[in-house]
């Protein structure tokens, strides 16, 4: 097998001590692209991404007719962009090399490519789950909830976003640039996809028992945790938006309740009543509110800067609006109302002899101003470095995504 004349379809499959299966999974995968060849005379080529195997896994694979390409880097994420890097396919097939997935059943996702789509996902829940497969907390629990919080968040009708084998074209593949090293990259793939707006299909897939007989490298909570993490990265308006919009009701909500009712009394909010203590709720809700605003920004324009994310109409009209220039007269407009009610606070004990100052609502509100009007000025920097020490905070996309 040669290593330089292009081929159309490279499988690729990452590999960390999988002598009991590997052969088997090269075998499925030649047969994968015997029939390619036979329905559509393409061409293929099966690659091992070895992230370090110390049980032989690389001179079986070889002896096989496959090419190694040794990942020093490991994790799942990088063995698999190693060895995608090194494949030579114009359409790439990945999957796990534990016999947990026929590569045979890749071909309809080769179709789905040749048709014109760019991600190919397996489905195990549209296809078939053998017994023993997939431990019941993954089943019904880990799976389905991962892929409905992904459906909910990008809008995106994957049925099985973290099945294990899947196809892609090249240029799409090159257009995501994927950085996950761990198990991440799958969630990953299919999140970057979906903000790239790809067109991605599915087709059922058979999931298999694990046939080395030794435990999976997949840890269910942790890399479960870390697929969810991930999406909330890439899902800014969940993630920061959202929750200061809540924030922002509360806290006003609160201090505006507070402020018409000076003098100590409690107030009746619903079945709820709220005293001087409770301005440091509304204080602090406010604050972190306007934070969370911030960092929603910068990962808006630190997106649309990478190319994941779309510069929609709606993102483009809000940093049309947002200069260094306004965020600093915002900061400081805030920041000075604050100072001077904290100082009419100050000159009205002043003026009482320094007596008993029965001021708790209205200076800690005005403190809350003076922290904010702080976080906006400082803020506006923030987003300026950010969109490239510019001082308008409106971009483009990369030019490596145009």
């Amino acid at each position: 097998m040669t290593t330089n004349s292009p081929v159309d379809v490279s499988f690729v499959m990452p590999c960390l001590n999988e002598s009991a299966t590997l052969v088997q999974c090269i075998d499925a995968a030649k047969q994968a692209i015997a029939r390619l060849e036979t329905d559509f005379g393409m061409s293929g080529e099966i690659l091992i991404a070895d992230n370090g195997s110390t049980d032989g896994s690389q001179d079986l694979a070889r002896s096989a007719g496959a090419l190694v390409v040794d990942i020093k880097e490991r994790g799942y994420g990088a063995a698999l962009r190693g060895g995608i890097a090194a494949s030579r396919g114009r359409f790439i097939v990945m999957g796990d090399s534990d016999m947990s997935y026929d590569f045979r059943q890749a071909v309809p996702m080769i179709e789905k490519l040749r048709d014109g789509d760019d991600l190919c996902m397996g489905s195990r829940f549209k296809g078939e789950i053998l017994p023993g497969a997939m431990p019941w907390k993954n089943r019904y629990i880990g799976n389905p909830v991962l892929s409905a919080i992904l459906r909910l968040l990008f809008r995106t009708a994957i049925s099985d976003s973290h099945c294990g084998l899947r196809g892609i074209t090249r240029e799409a593949f090159d257009d995501l640039k994927l950085t996950a090293n761990g198990m991440e990259f799958a969630s990953e793939m299919v999140l970057k996809a979906a903000l790239r707006r790809l067109k991605t299909s599915e087709v059922p897939v058979t999931l298999s028992p694990d046939g080395r007989g030794r435990p999976p490298h997949l840890s269910p909570w942790r890399d479960g945790f870390r697929h969810l993490f991930y999406m909330l990265m890439l899902s800014p308006s969940w993630l920061y938006l959202l929750p200061s919009a809540i924030l922002y009701v509360v806290g006003f909500t609160i201090l505006v309740n507070l402020l018409a009712n000076p003098g100590g009394n409690m107030v009746q909010i619903g079945r709820i009543q709220i005293g001087d203590h409770w301005t440091v709720v509304g204080a602090s809700s406010l604050i972190i509110a306007t934070q969370t605003v911030i960092f929603w920004l910068a990962t808006q324009i630190t997106g649309i800067r990478s190319g994941y994310f779309p510069a929609t109409p709606t993102i483009n009209r809000v940093l049309e609006h947002s200069t260094l220039g306004t965020w600093i007269l915002a900061g400081l407009g805030v920041g000075t109302l604050g100072f001077v009610w904290v100082a009419s606070i100050a000159a009205g004990w002043i003026y009482s002899g320094f007596g008993p100052l029965e001021q708790m609502r209205p200076l800690i509100t005005a403190f809350t101003a003076v922290v904010i009007g702080a976080q906006l000025f400082f803020g506006g920097f923030l987003l300026s470095i950010v969109a490239g020490n510019k001082l308008r905070h409106r971009v483009s996309v990369s030019p490596d995504h145009t």
